[in-house]
């Protein structure tokens, strides 16, 4: 199973991305958030990745977070929810507001979504109204949406950031450096996207 991917945005789509992964591209769906946080083409960008096999179709679904990822994998779990419907309701909501949603029980919010109609709507609050709990504070993650961590310069997203460029074939020092060059000109709040972009053009300037 294909649970992340470090590479470079080759091309998008109305609901998809191309991520150059040293020389393979791999078709990804994504939401139109997660799109929205890919940057241009040739951006380096790390995704979290869920693969789906049915017995017509096999496809990979790219997450900003660890965060949309567990949502839609609970949003799929739900009766007449696929993979569309899911990536259409993370498309229209935030993590943050799809949790609000179901903590709270507002299946107008939920139906916001296009193909989501009230029944839907409701039963899927219904259904995730008890689980929404555990999945709060889950927006982050290590995505290229993913915030900083304040417990470490830029966090997380300094590690995943060097991590991506070690994949790309950098050596661990020059990729340090060139993510530190990145924390010093964008700040330790910057996402993992755009520490990458930088970071990468420092290591190949």
């Amino acid at each position: 199973m294909i649970a992340k991917l470090t590479g470079i945005l080759d091309d998008t789509g109305p609901d998809w991305a191309i991520i150059d992964v040293n020389g393979v591209g791999y078709l990804v769906h994504c939401s139109a958030k997660t799109l929205s946080h890919l940057g241009v083409r040739g951006d380096g960008i790390v995704l979290h990745t869920e693969m789906q096999v049915s017995e017509t179709d096999q496809r990979l679904i790219g997450f900003a977070s660890a965060g949309e990822r567990a949502w839609f994998r609970l949003l799929t779990a739900v009766q007449g929810v696929g993979s569309k419907v899911a990536l259409a309701i993370l498309s229209a909501l935030s993590v943050d507001e799809l949790q609000r949603a179901c903590a709270g029980g507002d299946a107008a919010m939920v139906a916001r979504a296009n193909g989501v109609g009230p029944k839907l709507a409701s039963r899927i609050v219904n259904e995730l109204k008890d689980k929404a709990g555990g999945l709060a504070g889950l927006s982050g993650g290590l995505g290229v949406a993913a915030e900083a961590d304040v417990a470490l310069p830029a966090g997380s997203a300094s590690a995943d950031a060097i991590s991506a460029l070690q994949n790309l074939g950098f050596k661990p020092a020059v990729a340090s450096s060139a993510v530190a060059f990145a924390i010093k000109a964008l700040g330790e709040e910057a996402r993992l996207n755009d520490l990458v972009r930088v970071a990468l053009k420092r290591a190949t300037g």
